[in-house]
């Protein structure tokens, strides 16, 4: 199939993939759009929001109707790396054997991922970036594809353990989720307190994934696109001579290259999903909210004045 083909066919099974996960999500239409945007992408993402919203819900929805393994793991603070990567036992021959933890499947629900200690984070590090595990000596690659989707609640901030910028580095979108809509809500209500439930198909296989993000890096961008989605980037780094006066005032910390990185990649995801074959400025536009915002550090000052990231990036563009 040629690339163009391959492109219109995924067209059509994103919008069937769409339906298929509203059948148990009510709204949510751009987070989800988010979360399908940074897997396409082979990315990672982490979400933000309040108790109750349906994070674990979604990626395991989304985990169903892409066919995909899932893994779902609760962060406490007394998790151990071990408990995440697996451990050699001693088994009845008196040899070592290695049992997997639960970070070998395609997805992973890192569930409330501040509620464990750095060390623990760190175990999801190599993982993340390189697709594989070192356990006492060796070396396990992961079975593709590989994603970890993190959820995090901002608002308890007691018994926490805000994760390193070098983590938050490693996803590529972090998508704050809010409250339904009324009329979300109702339908909600409607559809969880009844004896139905819903049966989500598996429209994708694994191979079909990687194809998809093969097809995607194939997909020409224009010089003008890089240039203006690392151009972007440049201007949210209070030292460089492009940075604009908000950035230049609120900002302690710009984003680094990876951002340059995911927001082309995610650009081509969301051209595709449109059925574009080439992304422009407006699709790296669409997803740079995302990408940006857990890879600028405020200082004190836009804390005090009430500055937000998305009037920061908004100010980029």
């Amino acid at each position: 199939m040629s690339d163009v083909a391959a492109i219109e066919s995924f067209v059509k099974k994103y919008k069937d993939l769409k339906t298929e996960i509203a059948k148990v999500i009510v709204g949510q239409d751009e987070v989800i759009n988010q979360i399908l945007i940074s897997i396409f992408s082979g990315g990672h993402a982490l979400l933000i929001g309040v108790p109750g919203l349906a994070k674990t819900l979604m990626v395991h929805t989304i985990a169903q109707a892409l066919g995909l393994d899932f893994k779902r793991i609760q962060f406490t603070p007394d998790l151990m790396p071990s408990d995440i990567l697996g451990s050699e036992i001693l088994d009845e021959n008196r040899t070592f054997k290695f049992i997997k933890g639960p970070i070998f499947s395609n997805i992973i629900l890192a569930d409330e991922i501040n509620r464990t200690p750095p060390k623990t984070q760190a175990a999801l590090l190599e993982a993340m970036q390189e697709r594989a595990v070192t356990v006492a000596g060796h070396h396990y690659k992961l079975s593709l594809p590989y994603f970890v989707l993190a959820t995090q609640n901002p608002i308890e901030q007691e018994g926490t353990y805000p994760l390193p910028e070098a983590q938050l580095d490693r996803f590529m979108f972090a998508v704050n989720l809010s409250y339904p809509t009324f009329e979300e809500e109702v339908q909600v209500v409607k559809s969880t307190t009844t004896d139905t439930l819903a049966t989500v198909n598996a429209l994708f296989t694994a191979q079909e994934i990687l194809d998809i993000q093969h097809l995607i890096r194939r997909i020409p961008v224009a010089d003008n696109v890089v240039e203006y989605a690392v151009k972007m980037t440049g201007k949210t780094r209070p030292n460089s001579p492009e940075a604009t006066d908000l950035v230049k005032n609120y900002i302690d910390w710009g984003a680094g290259p990876r951002a340059s990185q995911n927001l082309i990649l995610a650009a081509k995801t969301h051209a595709a999903i449109h059925g574009k074959f080439s992304p422009d400025i407006e699709n790296v536009q669409a997803v740079a909210h995302s990408i940006f915002k857990h890879r600028i550090i405020k200082n004190y000052k836009a804390e005090a004045e009430g500055i937000t990231e998305e009037q920061i990036i908004r100010d980029l563009f």
